[in-house]
């Protein structure tokens, strides 16, 4: 399934708004990216492909597809606050405004 949601359990990714499939329908997201279709593989089909391969796990953390956090005390003013500290431009003014991505270089060519 598309990504919609931030995860708030210590994974670094982006804020909600700057991930594409957030608050988008797929027909926007293939305007956007100027793709004819986009095939997303349903949560509930994910859930019990994985679950097939252990049935002892009972719950899967989810909410970055869903918008359901599993400890059940993320509420929308934390996203906000979220959302402020972890998008691009917060992180820029943090770096000092440097570009934080490193270029790789293979010396063997």
């Amino acid at each position: 399934p598309e990504i919609r949601f931030p995860n708030v359990y210590g994974i670094d990714m982006p804020s909600a708004n700057e991930l594409i499939g957030h608050g988008r329908e797929s027909n926007e997201i293939c305007d956007m990216i100027g793709a004819d279709g986009l095939i997303y593989q349903d949560l509930d089909d994910l859930v019990g492909a994985v679950g097939e391969e252990n049935p002892n796990v009972q719950r899967f953390e989810t909410s970055v597809f869903s918008g359901e956090y599993i400890t059940g005390d993320i509420n929308q003013d934390y996203l906000d606050e979220l959302d402020a500290a972890r998008n691009d431009m917060a992180k820029a003014q943090r770096d000092g405004g440097e570009d934080a991505n490193l270029e790789l270089h293979n010396d063997n060519d």
